[in-house]
């Protein structure tokens, strides 16, 4: 029985986008001159995200800062571009931490996260005077022990565990809590404020614990200590795609619309959001948190608190690309697999069980003739799981070996989480492409550079 036709999954395409996929010999260009799939990365999309979290915060009249989460992407342009515009930057390693400082970002504009951190990264973090987000109470102890030896104050957030996930490995609860509000009162720590680590897109779910950080301020406060910041984290969902065709996507496929009939225990990231990036910190913003009577914004200016966000992904919206180029075309009951010059490894939605969507957009060697031809794209690896993409993607024109297959909008954790050099395939360097200096004409060829990233 014939197989219903396979929906598509079209990706939104920032200018920067259209005008690199117009320019098809300087991808090309770089297929052949890098050896090897690459990663494209584009400043103007990360400045223009930053922009619009910065408004978000004056349009609510709230004091906010925003933290590039460095995790998202390994690149230097991107911590570059933070530095130029007086972001801070969110690292949760030693490396990340001084990446982020080699890149032009002062200290104090930094904060670390994560788990149980190292004490050659709390050392440096206290020195260079980072906000240390703190996960446990050995962990505080830890960093009150480095700032007594270093002779230095150390500037903490509280990291809050969330009461609708108390199995999360993140997080203080109540009682530990009210341990640490004491260790801070007596000792070289300057308690700035609290935080959490929620995982999802719930946007009431974030309003109503940032509710229960401005009540922890105002408890800190009442025992002397500063309490004068919260962080809600990041969390922040990107609209990679039309909502109509997410629907329609969706509603229409199927297994047998995946080579060998592939499922995902994983599940699929919600590629469509109605209300994403800066648009979900202005909803965060609006909402009452539970208990209280006004909107978050509201209670953050009578509180006279700053509210921290460490958006990634959200700042990454339409600020990169990766480019593989077809080495092999077989077909397989009645469709193609295309196989890449480079691993599944390179696109990390792999790593979580699950598969990165929007439809990578075909870029010929050659003029070839219109028509659907239906494709999987598997990589150069021999192991049978290797696939970039198992559904059988819809493409305009018939795939061939020199063609390029450019995966949209892949900045945000795609590039890196799941990188590895295995069968010494060497990993995709990453091109900033940018337009020409003086040029006022979108259509002019770009210039590019190799990322500074070592």
């Amino acid at each position: 029985m014939t197989a219903p036709p396979v929906p598509s999954l079209p990706a939104r395409q920032a200018p920067e986008v259209r005008a690199l996929l117009t320019a098809g010999p300087l991808l090309h260009e770089l297929s052949h001159g890098l050896g090897g799939p690459y990663h494209v990365l584009f400043p103007g999309p990360f400045d223009a995200n930053a922009a619009a979290f910065r408004q978000a915060f004056a349009e609510a009249g709230v004091t906010g800062r925003v933290y590039y989460a460095k995790k998202a992407n390994k690149a230097a342009l991107y911590t570059e571009r933070a530095a130029v515009l007086g972001l801070g930057v969110d690292v949760a390693s030693l490396g990340e931490l001084r990446e982020t400082l080699a890149c032009g970002v002062p200290g104090p504009d930094v904060v670390v996260t994560g788990p149980a951190k190292a004490d050659d990264l709390l050392r440096v973090a206290v020195l260079q005077g980072a906000l240390i987000a703190v996960d446990a109470l050995d962990e505080l102890d830890r960093i009150a022990g480095r700032a007594l030896e270093l002779g230095r104050s150390a500037r903490v957030l509280l990291r809050r565990l969330p009461p609708a996930q108390p199995h999360s490995r993140f997080g203080l609860d109540g009682e530990e809590l009210e341990a640490a509000l004491g260790r801070c009162a007596d000792g070289p720590l300057e308690l700035e404020g609290f935080s959490f680590h929620l995982s999802g897109y719930d946007i009431p779910a974030r309003a109503d614990l940032a509710g229960e950080l401005l009540r922890l301020c105002r408890h800190a406060r009442a025992l002397g200590l500063r309490a004068d910041r919260i962080s809600i984290g990041g969390g922040f969902p990107v609209d990679y795609a039309d909502g109509d065709d997410w629907r329609r996507f969706t509603e229409e496929q199927r297994p047998e619309h995946y080579h060998a009939h592939k499922t995902f225990s994983g599940g699929f990231y919600p590629y469509h959001s109605p209300v994403a990036g800066a648009d979900a910190l202005r909803a965060i913003l609006a909402a009452v948190p539970a208990g209280e009577a006004d909107p978050l914004a509201e209670l953050l200016r009578a509180a006279g608190v700053t509210l921290l966000v460490e958006p990634g992904r959200a700042l990454l919206d339409q600020a990169g690309c990766t480019v593989f180029r077809v080495q092999g075309v077989k077909r397989r009951d009645g469709y193609a697999i295309l196989t890449v010059d480079g691993s599944s490894l390179s696109l990390s939605e792999q790593w979580f069980e699950s598969e990165f969507l929007p439809d990578p957009v075909l870029v010929p060697r050659a003029p070839s003739p219109e028509g659907r031809y239906e494709a999987c794209v598997g990589a150069a690896t021999c192991l049978e799981s290797d696939m970039l993409t198992w559904r059988r993607v819809p493409f305009p024109h018939r795939p061939a070996v020199g063609d390029l297959l450019v995966y949209l909008n892949t900045a945000g954790y795609q590039m890196d989480s799941n990188e590895s050099p295995f069968h010494e395939l060497p990993l995709p360097p990453k091109v900033v492409v940018e337009p020409a200096p003086g040029s006022a004409d979108p259509a002019a060829r770009p210039r590019w550079r190799l990322d500074r990233h070592p």
